[in-house]
This record gives structure tokens, C-alpha cells and sequence, in this order.
């Protein structure tokens, strides 16, 4: 019977291999949690109230405003549209693009995805290679002999998740991604009620200017017939002084209107980096067309306050925070425990002196090290309390958030409410002095009523239109206060990839800084 050779045990390199190998596929086998067990609770998220909304007020029902969209913010995507004005659709859009702050959340989110990457592949076994080169030169009291020494080596290591440390790392850095995505929505949420406040109120300013300039007109032409008929010694000459000043307060008030029209253009100027020239010539009215305010559509809401809620990306980033402090427990009981780590690796070294033949070595280890916690003088215990301390904190304010979401909504609908109900009085009564100014001017005509009389008929009716004007910007900007509320057109997705494209749509230089 012939002797077989015995197989020849496996070179270090392919030892090294197979190690890797191995331990690639216990390392993805442990991705999800711990080998031993996952320390720390596992998070479930909390619940919004579920309470039916309590608007008092005057007449609620008069505003249709019912209770939101089923959850789903499709009906809010056009929200802006129902405005019916193309200069705010603009201007959303420019400051959509420039704004620093949407750029930062975008940072922040580009940040969290690289934390995540680092956080899934902390577990997982890692390779590395290394290679080196020298030439020496040594004697032993004879002539110098040189060596040439080369050498390339490969090491892996992996530590064994046992506890689950690893694991809720992933999980709070998957969290914490999250939270990124819904505070940029928020942002840019917040973004658009800034810029669209800031127009309803450039286009309140102009209309309040319209009606300071036609009662400085008045006053002006109360004051040249005041003077006339002093001078003809029908009034004192103390009603004529008081004319002039009414007039001069007239001229004052117009001119403090007029700048801080100027100041609004200023600030849509910053919100929207548009060229101020450029944004004047957005903001004209064409000639003979009065200033008005954008008149949005109303909309019902129909669904429980914890529907409407889910919708807010900052309600969404903060049970999102909830999570990360969760996941942040876990960490910090799994580090109380012992750590297993394995290293492998090995070392191929070719060298060769003066004149003799080349002389290889191949070096390789590989084994466990476990560390083991003994003395630490109560320190993991602590962050084991300020881990729980911080999810209490945490999870309150996402109850206090939660509250005062609600809070916001229904006080956004006692307003709707209230203009709604004051309307139609204030409209009566505005064209009650308008009828009233045209019997002023039927009285006048017949000689039964001075012009002054007229003025001042005039005066109290343009009162009484800015009174309108006044309840009608109520109205709009509690329109908008209330698409805040709501969340706006944010449709509740918290995937990255909804706003990738954001380094696209907004200026380079403010998407990426140069060092």
C-alpha cells in the first residue's frame, strides 16, 4: 500500500484570509444586536395626543376650519398657490435657493449620513495593509555590511459586539440622521413663513401708506379752508393753527410709513438675496392698481390633533432626539461590560546582506483579548444615569413640543375665528361711513354742508377702510401662522434622499465651504 503525502497546513497568508473571512461573516451575522444580548430598551416610539381640537372663540365654525389632512401633507404641497399670487411664489422660490440656514441643515444632514456610515461599519471587521522598505549599514569592527530589507504585511481586527453597544450606536446614529432630515424640513418650513410674512406685510405697508396719503391730502385741504375762512374772520385764528398741526401730523405719519415700506423692501431683500433693483421691479404694482393683500383659499382640517402633529418635522426631529437618547442608554450600560476583541495578522520580510542569498521570513498572529472592566471609581454607573437623565429630559420636551403644537394650531384657529366673526361688522361699518361721505358730498353740493364737514366725513371713512385693511392682514397672517402649525407642505418623509438634491437648488457658495 502506497503512502499518501499528508496535506501541508495552510500557508499564514491564506490563514490570515480565511480568519477574515470568518470573522466578516459572524461580524454581519451580529450587525442587528448584540452576540450575547442587547442591553439598554428598546425604543417604541411615543404617541402624540390624540385629543379632538378645543378652538373657542367668538364663531370657530365660521371659518370652515374643521380638524387637518388625514396625516398626509399632499393637500398642503400647493399651499402657496392658494395664495394666487405669483411675486410670493418667486420669492419663496429665491429664498428656497439662497438661505444659509437651509444650507447648514443641509450640511448637518450630509455629517449625520457619514456619522451613519461610520456607525454601521464599527462592528464589522476590518483589514489593512502595510509595506515598508529599508537599507542599513552595521559592522562588528570589520568593514560595513549592507542590508536590504523589505517587508509587506496585512493585520485585521474585530471587536465582538457582545453586549450590544455597537448596535444601538448604529441605532442612534440612524436616529440622529433622522432628526438632521426633519430639522432641515423645519427649516425650510420656517423659511417660507418668514418670507411669505415678510411680504403680506410690505403689501400691508403699502396699503396703510395709500390711506396715510389720501388723509394727509385731506388734512392739507381741511387746513387751506380753515385758513380761508380765518382769514375772512368766520373762524378763530386758533382752529386754523390747530388745522395746520392736524395737516403736519398727516405729512409726519406718511413719511414714517413710506420708510418702513422701505425697511420691509431691506429685509426681502436679505431673506431672498434678490437685487434690490431686481426686487423693486418684482414688487411694482402695475400703474392705476391699488395695493392688496394675497387672499388665500381656505382649507379644511378633519383629522385628530396626533394626525396633524405627525406632520411637523420639529415634532418629528424631536422623537427622533427621544430615540438617540434611547439608543444612548444602551450604550452606555453595554460599556459596564467586558470587550472581545480579535486581531489577526501577518508579516512577509525579505532581507539580504553583502553577498549572501536572500533570507525570507514570514511572522503571523493571531487570538482574542478581552478587557475587562474592574476600577473605575463609579464612572460607567454615572453615564449609565446621565444616559437615562438624558432620555427623560428628552422625551419631556418632545411632550412639551407635542402640547405646544397643539396650542399653536388652535390658537391659529381662535384667530381665523375671530377675524371670520369681526368681518362682516367691520365691512358694514365701512360702508356705512361710505354712505356717509356721499351724503356728505350730496349736502355739500346743496350748500347744507361746509367742505370742512366734507373732510372730515372723508377722514372717517378712509379710518374705517384701514380698519378692513387691518382685520383682512389679521386674516392673512393668521393663515399663515397656521400653515406653520401644521407643518406646512412637508410631507413626512424622513429619507435623506428627499433632499440630496438640495447642493443643486441653492447657491455653491453656500453649500460648500472653502477652507
Amino acid at each position: 500500500m502506497r503512502n499518501l503525502p499528508l496535506p501541508s497546513a495552510p500557508a499564514p497568508c491564506k490563514r490570515t484570509v480565511l480568519i477574515v473571512a470568518l470573522a466578516s461573516v459572524l461580524g454581519g451575522c451580529a450587525m442587528t444586536k448584540g452576540l450575547f444580548d442587547t442591553l439598554g430598551p428598546d425604543y417604541r416610539l411615543e404617541p402624540a395626543p390624540a385629543t379632538a381640537w378645543q378652538p373657542p372663540g367668538p364663531n370657530p365654525a365660521a371659518v370652515q376650519l374643521l380638524v387637518a389632512h388625514s396625516g398626509s401633507g399632499d393637500a398642503l404641497k400647493q399651499w402657496w398657490q392658494q395664495f394666487d399670487d405669483p411675486v410670493l411664489t418667486t420669492l419663496l422660490d429665491a429664498a428656497q435657493r439662497s438661505s444659509a440656514t437651509l444650507a447648514q441643515a443641509a450640511a448637518r444632514i450630509e455629517r449625520a449620513r457619514a456619522d451613519a456610515v461610520a456607525a454601521n461599519v464599527a462592528g464589522s471587521p476590518s483589514l489593512d495593509a502595510t509595506a515598508g522598505a529599508s537599507r542599513s549599514a552595521f559592522s562588528f569592527g570589520g568593514p560595513a555590511v549592507l542590508r536590504t530589507q523589505g517587508q509587506v504585511g496585512v493585520q485585521s481586527s474585530w471587536e465582538i459586539d457582545l453586549f450590544g453597544g455597537r448596535a444601538r450606536e448604529r441605532e442612534s446614529a440612524r436616529a440622529q440622521l433622522d432628526a438632521n432630515v426633519a430639522a432641515w424640513h423645519d427649516a425650510r418650513v420656517a423659511l417660507a413663513a418668514e418670507v411669505a410674512n415678510a411680504y403680506v406685510n410690505f403689501r400691508f405697508c403699502e396699503m396703510q401708506t395709500e390711506l396715510a396719503r389720501l388723509d394727509a391730502a385731506s388734512r392739507t385741504e381741511t387746513a387751506r379752508l380753515t385758513g380761508l375762512t380765518a382769514g375772512a374772520g368766520l373762524q378763530s385764528p386758533a382752529n386754523a393753527a390747530l388745522a395746520r398741526a392736524s395737516a403736519a401730523d398727516a405729512a409726519a405719519a406718511l413719511s414714517q410709513r413710506q420708510a418702513l415700506c422701505e425697511i420691509d423692501i431691506k429685509g426681502l431683500v436679505a431673506l431672498t438675496a434678490t437685487e434690490e433693483p431686481a426686487l423693486r421691479t418684482l414688487l411694482a404694482r402695475p400703474a392705476g392698481t391699488p395695493p392688496r393683500l394675497p387672499r388665500p383659499r381656505q382649507f379644511a382640517i378633519d383629522a385628530v390633533p396626533a394626525k396633524v402633529l405627525a406632520q411637523r418635522p420639529d415634532l418629528a426631529a424631536a422623537e427622533r432626539d427621544v430615540a438617540v437618547a434611547s439608543a444612548g442608554i444602551g450604550v452606555a450600560e453595554a460599556d459596564q461590560f467586558p470587550r472581545l476583541s480579535l486581531a489577526g495578522n501577518v508579516t512577509p520580510t525579505r532581507s539580504r546582506l553583502d553577498g549572501s542569498p536572500t533570507i525570507s521570513v514570514t511572522t503571523w498572529s493571531i487570538g482574542p483579548s478581552l478587557a475587562l472592566p474592574l476600577l473605575d471609581g463609579g464612572r460607567r454607573v454615572a453615564n449609565v444615569d446621565a444616559a437615562r437623565a438624558q432620555y427623560a429630559a428628552a422625551a419631556a420636551s418632545y411632550r412639551a413640543k407635542a402640547r405646544n403644537a397643539v396650542r399653536e394650531v388652535e390658537e391659529a384657529m381662535v384667530r381665523l375665528g375671530g377675524v371670520a366673526a369681526r368681518m362682516s361688522d367691520t365691512r358694514a361699518a365701512a360702508a356705512g361711513y361710505r354712505e356717509s361721505l356721499d351724503g356728505a358730498h350730496t349736502r355739500q353740493r346743496a350748500g347744507f354742508a361746509s367742505l370742512i364737514e366734507l373732510e372730515d366725513a372723508r377722514r372717517t371713512s378712509f379710518a374705517a377702510d384701514g380698519a378692513v385693511a387691518a382685520l383682512e392682514y389679521e386674516g392673512v397672517a393668521a393663515w399663515i401662522t397656521l400653515y406653520r402649525a401644521i407643518g406646512g407642505g412637508w410631507d413626512g418623509s424622513l429619507d435623506p434622499a428627499a433632499v440630496s438634491d438640495i447642493r443643486l437648488r441653492m447657491d455653491s457658495t453656500l453649500t460648500r465651504a472653502t477652507p
